[in-house]
């Protein structure tokens, strides 16, 4: 009997689609990628300049054994079927598996699915193709470009200022970081000032604020400078304030598309406060599948995408299900514009439940909270998507005081609509108000004034920097989360209220880069790299070609900046290595500064970086040589660890010694 062998990525995934297949399928997993790029060649980059930027690769340390036990299942199956992610990755891993398990002597299919269900696994075996080398190469394009810019300005900065990396995407991210930062260090707010009334009606508190001044023609826009203006205005109001008018407007509410990875990372982080790693590993875990009584079942399409596109049998099975929870008054279709992004590669559809059957509440009980959450979060948002307008009034009211106008507003929900899904997710701080007629008083006003001032721009919080990064087009969906992470762990910003505050070291960083590599990191340059990766994947662009072009420009930039970058470390300090007497510096390593002995590497001592205090000053001239002044000292091991003692500030030339000053011999004049 035939055995066919499938090849997945991941270890839960192949748990699932076991599940699925037969007893004549035997499903394992690479663990992810098995080959790299080596460290030979120029600049250690894996990858042969002079022949058209050939890569060199080899198995990764921790891959020898997989790749002996997927070899062995390979020999015992007639077909072998390469089931990896549905993106450029995926394609790059089953290209590494094809070439390293020999496969062009076997059967082989490159399968893909973008939910983990029986139907959709089924299907994607039916549907076989070959390798798709565009795509294959535009992932190798750029696991090349990054290991160049991040190999060569990495080790550019850690000898220069101490840096730790410096990358392609992650720069540009840090730069976005600490120019906001300038921008608000630079900013000056102004002085602005508000009036308003406070009342009630009808049990319902309401606020007025003072918005428009009457004149012949029309409302002037009121401009309160100043506490002097503002009181100006005062001493102008009387006693009554009467309803001048109300305009009553009916408006549709739209719902949003389905996710994609960087706006369900923006709504994790804003609504649930979860990090975009924490946010992608709970989806990846919701798409693998999770174990729901007697099946196990992923329960979304593929997490990282950047197309909002929804499949004709999801559409149709949304249909049934919206008609017959809700009524045919609910169901609207979904339509999506023809004109795409040019940064939306549209390889798969948005993110969005693989059943509509299963919904969250019916299913809660085989979560974690926190997959519930996001699993809630992705289902509501597709089948809201689905669904009619929401159709609403708004309500203005416009309270006139001697030629001034205040107004406040109100919304009621005229027909739910999409909301009757989605409601939980949108914060609406708008009320009905209550009824009113042009010329009613207005009873009990309070008159309040308040002094504010301008503000200065938002810091990024980790949403906001990604739709910034999305919105131009720097990165794509699996480098969101890696990029945020990075320059968490390379010390280069902290967060404070979930908002990235650069550190020293980061805006060193940055600063260094833009005054010599502002040609390669900056935003245009980024974005347009991502495009010609696109066209790449399309089979448009020739990919070593483009690398040759990023190479010429890059090269003189790096040789300009490695003579010339002023270099910060290592730094001498005063003090002498306990060990063997040479001179102790100042290094940056992973970790921070700290000290270590300049007689490295026949010395090994390090400390942290706690300097000690300068030793005191005798004014004692050395008898024991020319040039030095005895100096008080603590010692630092053996017996006498913690007890004073004198020596020359020569040491280790003048090896001068003494446990007081009575003892030092006082030279003859």
């Amino acid at each position: 009997m035939s055995k066919s062998l499938v090849i997945v990525e991941s270890p839960a995934k192949s748990k699932t689609i076991e599940k699925y297949l037969g007893n004549d399928y035997t499903v394992v997993s690479s663990k992810g990628h098995i080959r790299d790029l080596t460290t030979k060649g120029t600049g250690g980059y894996g990858v042969d300049i002079e022949n058209h930027f050939e890569p060199l690769y080899k198995i990764m340390k921790d891959k020898h054994q997989i790749v002996k036990e997927l070899k062995a299942e390979v020999k015992k199956c007639d077909k072998v079927y390469l089931a990896t992610d549905p993106d450029r990755e995926g394609e790059a891993i089953s290209w590494h598996l094809y070439e390293t398990l020999g496969l062009q002597k076997k059967d082989y299919e490159r399968i893909v699915f973008h939910e983990i269900t029986k139907n959709a696994v089924l299907q994607a075996i039916d549907h076989g193709r070959d390798i798709d080398m565009n795509l294959v190469k535009s992932q190798e394009s750029r696991r090349i470009l990054d290991r160049i810019i991040g190999f060569s300005l990495s080790k550019l900065l850690q000898k220069k200022i101490g840096s730790k990396s410096a990358g392609r995407v992650q720069s540009v991210a840090l730069k976005l970081i600490v120019d906001r930062e300038k921008e608000i260090q630079a900013f000056k707010p102004e002085e602005y000032w508000e009036i308003f009334i406070e009342f009630s009606k009808k049990g319902k508190k309401l606020k007025a604020q003072l918005k428009l001044q009457i004149n012949e023609n029309s409302g002037d826009k009121i401009n309160i400078p100043n506490a002097i203006k503002a009181q100006e205005i005062i001493d102008n109001l009387g006693n009554d304030y009467l309803v001048h008018d109300i305009v009553v407007k009916e408006k549709e509410k739209m719902a949003k598309p389905p996710f994609i990875t960087s706006t369900l990372q923006q709504e994790a982080s804003s609504k649930y406060n979860f990090n975009a790693k924490k946010t992608m590993q709970i989806a990846q875990n919701l798409y693998e599948g999770i174990e729901l009584g007697n099946e196990r079942v992923g329960l979304i399409t593929y997490m990282r995408t950047d197309s909002v596109r929804l499949s004709d049998e999801f559409i149709h099975e949304g249909k049934k299900y919206i008609i017959k929870n809700y009524g045919e008054k609910y169901y609207k279709g979904y339509f999506t514009s023809d004109k795409k992004s040019k940064n939306i590669q549209d390889a798969h559809e948005a993110i969005r439940p693989s059943r509509i059957t299963y919904t969250p509440d019916s299913i809660k009980q085989y979560l974690s909270n926190d997959e519930y959450k996001i699993y809630s979060m992705i289902y509501d948002r597709a089948l809201s998507c689905l669904m009619k307008n929401a159709i609403v009034e708004e309500d203005k009211l416009q309270i006139e005081n001697n030629g001034y106008i205040f107004e406040t507003t109100g919304e009621r929900i005229l027909f739910d609509g999409y909301l009757k899904v989605y409601s939980k997710y949108e914060s609406d701080d708008q009320k009905a108000l209550p009824e009113f007629v042009i010329g009613e008083k207005i009873k009990e006003p309070k008159l309040h004034q308040e002094q504010k001032f301008t503000n200065p721009p938002l810091r990024y919080t980790e949403a906001r920097l990604i739709r910034k990064m999305e919105e131009l087009g720097i990165g794509r969906p699996s480098t969101y989360a890696v990029t945020m992470e990075t320059l968490k762990q390379r010390s280069y910003v902290k967060v404070e209220k979930k908002a990235f505050i650069p550190t020293p070291q980061g805006i060193l960083t940055s600063d260094k880069l833009n005054e010599f590599f502002s040609k390669i990191i900056n935003i245009k340059y980024t974005a347009d790299m991502e495009e010609a990766l696109d066209e790449i994947s399309e089979g448009k662009m020739i990919w070593y070609e483009e690398l040759e072009s990023f190479y010429k420009d890059f090269k003189p930039l790096l040789d300009y900046a490695d003579s010339q970058m002023v270099r910060m470390y290592p730094i001498e300090t005063d003090e002498i290595c306990p060990e063997c007497g040479h001179k102790l510096l100042i290094r940056n390593g992973r970790f921070g500064e700290f000290i270590a002995c300049s007689n490295f590497p026949k010395c090994h001592y390090t400390a942290k970086k706690e300097i000690p205090e300068p030793p005191v000053e005798t004014g004692i001239p050395c008898p024991n040589c020319e040039n030095g002044m005895i100096v008080e000292r603590i010692s630092k091991r053996g017996r006498s660890k913690g007890q004073k003692f004198y020596a020359c500030n020569q040491y280790p030339v003048c090896k001068s010694t003494y446990t007081s000053l009575d003892e030092v011999p006082q030279k003859q004049s």
